[in-house]
């Protein structure tokens, strides 16, 4: 097992697989004593990124790195051994970690839309404390019986993403509106008037 692991020609896919585990057993243990890794690695994450679509998701942000650390080293060492079927030798894992990367990336990302579609959007604990609130279309546009995406803030300067529609009418991209009631999985929330000037846009 050790003389697989130091195995020059799967060093970066061993690699990968060892940082899941320490990602695995931290994690698990941080649950436990209120100590998580995954808060800390969230403060380093670029703004841009960790406001992303791709990453806003039903469940754990921490899912994300573990698939992606699944997908790549499988897909080294599936491709270091077809390679090996193919010409009876290895070759040097420099040359596969780009496809490697592509094909991690690639099944990461449909394995995070499959899993978003399945499961239930969490409810906030404390979702009546976003009602009243302003909130601004992020994402398309929303009608009755369709939702679009909107972000706001809570009393404690968080942003969150959630899910709205209106009773009536259309909220375009952008639009500045406020968040009235909440019913199930999304919000019903109401355009800001352009000319109220009661409210400055988010």
């Amino acid at each position: 097992m050790i003389e697989f692991l130091l195995n020059y020609y799967f060093m970066p896919f061993n690699l990968s697989v060892i940082a899941l585990l320490i990602l695995s057993m931290a994690e698990t243990i941080g649950i436990y004593i209120g100590l998580r890794p995954s808060t800390f690695l969230k403060k380093f994450l670029p703004r841009w990124l960790s406001n992303s679509p791709l990453v806003n998701v039903k469940f754990s942000k921490v899912l994300i790195l573990v698939f992606f650390l699944i997908n790549f080293s499988f897909a080294g060492y599936f491709l270091q051994l077809c390679v090996f079927a193919q010409q009876q030798f290895f070759i040097s894992p420099f040359y596969l970690i780009i496809p490697a990367l592509i094909i991690g990336i690639f099944f990461t990302v449909f394995m995070i839309h499959c899993l978003d579609q399945v499961i239930k959007p969490q409810v906030e604990h404390q979702y009546s404390s976003l009602l009243g609130r302003l909130a601004t279309i992020s994402s398309g546009s929303a009608r009755p019986g369709f939702s679009a995406q909107a972000r706001v803030r809570d009393e404690f300067g968080q942003l969150h993403y959630v899910q709205v529609e209106p009773e009536f009418g259309e909220l375009e991209l952008q639009s500045q509106v406020i968040l009235i009631r909440f019913r199930q999985t999304h919000y019903i929330a109401k355009r800001i008037s352009a000319s109220n000037h009661l409210f400055t846009p988010e």
